[in-house]
């Protein structure tokens, strides 16, 4: 298990600011995350396969507060570790150097929500 950052309360600290943010931007907060809720939802892919690609997408973009929040979704909504693994090879694949710093964040982060030991 990664013994750095706690990835879990820093997704805490992280829902909490996002909560104080969503209440002082009115209805464009509301807004954002009514889409986001919306897009997230079961469709012709499935819930665990849209936080998969958003935790790729995460990972590229550099987020570590949505690289912590897709893991723990994609966690909640059956994604394996292995699976966790083959997203971070896709973002190294897409987006090359940068991507092996964040992925590395996220495969750590996995280590404390899935208890593996990926070293």
């Amino acid at each position: 298990m990664s013994e750095g950052k706690d990835y879990q309360e820093f997704l805490k600290h992280a829902k909490e600011n996002t909560s104080r943010l969503q209440k002082q931007t009115k209805a464009v907060g509301a807004d954002y995350f009514k889409m986001h809720t919306d897009a997230m939802k079961d469709g012709a892919l499935s819930q665990k396969e849209k936080e998969l690609m958003a935790l790729s997408i995460a990972i590229s973009t550099r987020c570590e507060g949505c690289i912590v929040s897709h893991l723990a979704e994609a966690k909640a909504s059956g994604a394996s570790v292995q699976e966790v693994v083959e997203t971070v090879n896709i973002a190294i694949m897409m987006s090359g150097g940068p991507a092996i710093v964040y992925g590395g964040i996220a495969l750590e982060a996995a280590e404390q929500y899935y208890g593996a030991d990926l070293k």
